[in-house]
Protein backbone atom coordinates (compact mmCIF):
# COMPACT_ATOMS: atom_id res chain seq x y z
CA UNK A 1 0.00 0.00 0.00
CA UNK A 2 1.59 3.25 -1.10
CA UNK A 3 -0.10 6.35 0.28
CA UNK A 4 0.19 9.97 -0.72
CA UNK A 5 -1.81 12.88 0.71
CA UNK A 6 -2.06 16.56 1.84
CA UNK A 7 -1.87 18.05 5.47
CA UNK A 8 -0.71 17.25 9.12
CA UNK A 9 -0.25 17.18 13.10
CA UNK A 10 -1.46 14.76 16.47
CA UNK A 11 -1.59 13.68 20.38
CA UNK A 12 -1.61 10.37 22.46
CA UNK A 13 1.32 7.91 22.40
CA UNK A 14 3.94 10.45 23.49
CA UNK A 15 2.15 11.15 26.79
CA UNK A 16 3.47 7.79 27.97
CA UNK A 17 7.01 8.77 27.03
CA UNK A 18 6.69 12.09 28.85
CA UNK A 19 5.92 10.20 32.06
CA UNK A 20 9.22 8.34 31.65
CA UNK A 21 11.48 11.21 30.54
CA UNK A 22 11.58 14.07 33.08
CA UNK A 23 11.63 17.49 31.43
CA UNK A 24 10.89 21.05 32.41
CA UNK A 25 8.58 22.53 29.82
CA UNK A 26 8.81 26.24 29.06
CA UNK A 27 5.61 26.18 27.02
CA UNK A 28 3.13 23.81 25.51
CA UNK A 29 1.32 24.22 22.22
CA UNK A 30 -1.79 22.69 20.72
CA UNK A 31 -2.15 22.52 16.96
CA UNK A 32 -4.96 21.39 14.66
CA UNK A 33 -5.92 21.47 11.02
CA UNK A 34 -7.67 19.70 8.19
CA UNK A 35 -6.57 18.90 4.68
CA UNK A 36 -7.74 17.39 1.45
CA UNK A 37 -5.61 15.19 -0.72
CA UNK A 38 -5.15 11.66 -1.94
CA UNK A 39 -4.10 8.25 -0.66
CA UNK A 40 -2.79 5.72 -3.12
CA UNK A 41 -3.62 2.18 -2.02
CA UNK A 42 -2.06 -0.17 -4.55
CA UNK A 43 -2.94 0.87 -8.09
CA UNK A 44 -5.87 3.19 -7.24
CA UNK A 45 -5.74 6.73 -5.83
CA UNK A 46 -8.54 7.77 -3.44
CA UNK A 47 -9.70 11.22 -2.30
CA UNK A 48 -8.89 11.73 1.40
CA UNK A 49 -9.95 14.22 4.06
CA UNK A 50 -7.41 14.47 6.89
CA UNK A 51 -8.12 16.15 10.23
CA UNK A 52 -5.09 16.28 12.51
CA UNK A 53 -4.20 17.42 15.99
CA UNK A 54 -1.09 17.62 18.12
CA UNK A 55 0.39 18.75 21.39
CA UNK A 56 4.00 19.73 21.89
CA UNK A 57 6.15 20.80 24.80
CA UNK A 58 9.14 23.10 24.39
CA UNK A 59 11.80 22.47 26.99
CA UNK A 60 14.81 24.56 27.99
CA UNK A 61 17.17 24.82 25.03
CA UNK A 62 14.41 24.71 22.37
CA UNK A 63 14.00 20.92 22.46
CA UNK A 64 10.46 19.99 21.36
CA UNK A 65 8.63 16.84 22.50
CA UNK A 66 5.37 16.14 20.71
CA UNK A 67 2.49 13.73 20.27
CA UNK A 68 0.36 13.86 17.13
CA UNK A 69 -2.55 12.10 15.48
CA UNK A 70 -3.32 12.20 11.77
CA UNK A 71 -6.60 10.63 10.63
CA UNK A 72 -7.03 10.21 6.88
CA UNK A 73 -10.64 9.45 5.89
CA UNK A 74 -11.57 8.03 2.49
CA UNK A 75 -15.19 9.21 1.94
CA UNK A 76 -17.74 6.60 0.76
CA UNK A 77 -18.38 8.52 -2.49
CA UNK A 78 -15.74 6.51 -4.42
CA UNK A 79 -15.41 3.02 -5.84
CA UNK A 80 -14.57 0.65 -2.98
CA UNK A 81 -16.37 2.66 -0.30
CA UNK A 82 -15.11 4.36 2.85
CA UNK A 83 -11.79 3.84 4.58
CA UNK A 84 -9.49 5.20 7.30
CA UNK A 85 -5.73 5.38 7.86
CA UNK A 86 -4.89 6.71 11.35
CA UNK A 87 -1.32 7.45 12.48
CA UNK A 88 -0.24 8.13 16.08
CA UNK A 89 3.18 9.75 16.36
CA UNK A 90 5.68 10.45 19.16
CA UNK A 91 8.48 12.82 18.19
CA UNK A 92 11.43 14.85 19.43
CA UNK A 93 12.94 17.81 17.65
CA UNK A 94 14.09 21.40 17.69
CA UNK A 95 11.87 24.49 17.87
CA UNK A 96 12.32 28.21 17.30
CA UNK A 97 9.96 31.19 17.56
CA UNK A 98 8.22 30.67 14.21
CA UNK A 99 8.52 26.91 13.71
CA UNK A 100 9.83 23.49 14.60
CA UNK A 101 11.16 20.27 13.08
CA UNK A 102 10.82 16.81 14.62
CA UNK A 103 11.25 13.07 13.97
CA UNK A 104 10.09 9.93 15.74
CA UNK A 105 8.30 6.59 15.58
CA UNK A 106 4.71 6.14 14.40
CA UNK A 107 2.02 3.47 14.59
CA UNK A 108 -0.84 3.37 12.10
CA UNK A 109 -4.06 1.38 11.93
CA UNK A 110 -5.99 1.18 8.68
CA UNK A 111 -9.13 -0.21 7.09
CA UNK A 112 -9.59 0.88 3.51
CA UNK A 113 -10.28 -0.12 -0.07
CA UNK A 114 -7.30 -1.04 -2.23
CA UNK A 115 -6.52 -2.57 -5.60
CA UNK A 116 -3.55 -4.71 -6.45
CA UNK A 117 -2.46 -5.69 -9.95
CA UNK A 118 -5.26 -8.28 -10.33
CA UNK A 119 -7.65 -7.96 -7.37
CA UNK A 120 -9.55 -5.21 -5.50
CA UNK A 121 -10.86 -5.46 -1.94
CA UNK A 122 -10.41 -4.16 1.59
CA UNK A 123 -7.16 -4.16 3.51
CA UNK A 124 -6.94 -3.82 7.27
CA UNK A 125 -4.14 -3.94 9.79
CA UNK A 126 -1.45 -2.12 11.71
CA UNK A 127 1.80 -0.59 10.48
CA UNK A 128 4.86 0.71 12.33
CA UNK A 129 7.26 3.25 10.94
CA UNK A 130 8.97 6.61 11.21
CA UNK A 131 7.65 10.16 11.00
CA UNK A 132 9.23 13.54 10.19
CA UNK A 133 7.48 16.92 10.34
CA UNK A 134 8.21 20.61 10.12
CA UNK A 135 5.88 23.51 10.92
CA UNK A 136 6.49 27.11 9.83
CA UNK A 137 4.19 29.75 11.34
CA UNK A 138 3.97 32.57 8.79
CA UNK A 139 1.11 34.72 10.16
CA UNK A 140 1.06 34.55 13.95
CA UNK A 141 -0.62 31.28 14.93
CA UNK A 142 -1.35 30.31 11.29
CA UNK A 143 1.25 28.27 9.49
CA UNK A 144 2.12 25.56 7.04
CA UNK A 145 2.89 21.99 8.06
CA UNK A 146 4.82 19.40 6.03
CA UNK A 147 4.88 15.84 7.29
CA UNK A 148 5.96 12.43 6.02
CA UNK A 149 5.40 8.91 7.35
CA UNK A 150 7.15 5.78 6.11
CA UNK A 151 5.40 2.67 7.46
CA UNK A 152 5.95 -1.06 7.02
CA UNK A 153 2.55 -2.56 6.17
CA UNK A 154 2.64 -6.24 7.05
CA UNK A 155 0.15 -9.01 6.61
CA UNK A 156 -0.87 -11.60 4.08
CA UNK A 157 -3.59 -9.84 2.10
CA UNK A 158 -4.63 -11.33 -1.23
CA UNK A 159 -5.20 -7.77 -2.50
CA UNK A 160 -1.88 -6.22 -1.42
CA UNK A 161 1.08 -8.08 0.07
CA UNK A 162 3.14 -6.48 2.87
CA UNK A 163 5.37 -3.60 1.79
CA UNK A 164 6.37 0.00 2.52
CA UNK A 165 3.68 2.69 2.80
CA UNK A 166 4.51 6.38 2.32
CA UNK A 167 2.17 9.16 3.46
CA UNK A 168 3.10 12.79 2.66
CA UNK A 169 0.94 15.59 4.03
CA UNK A 170 1.13 19.36 3.36
CA UNK A 171 -1.31 22.04 4.48
CA UNK A 172 -2.37 24.73 6.93
CA UNK A 173 -1.94 24.40 10.68
CA UNK A 174 -3.17 26.58 13.56
CA UNK A 175 -1.46 26.66 16.98
CA UNK A 176 -2.40 27.80 20.46
CA UNK A 177 0.44 28.46 22.91
CA UNK A 178 0.21 28.15 26.70
CA UNK A 179 3.10 29.64 28.66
Amino acid sequence: MRTTERQSSSPAVFALLLGVVPTQADASELSAGISFGAIQAGTVTYLAVSPHTGISWRTNGNIVLSARDLLSIVPPIQTGGAGVYNSAIAAVGYGWKDGDISVGPSVAVYFMPACGSTLCGRVAGMAVGAHAQTNAYVAGPLGVSVSANVDWVGGSSLVLPGHVSVLVVVGPVLRWSMR
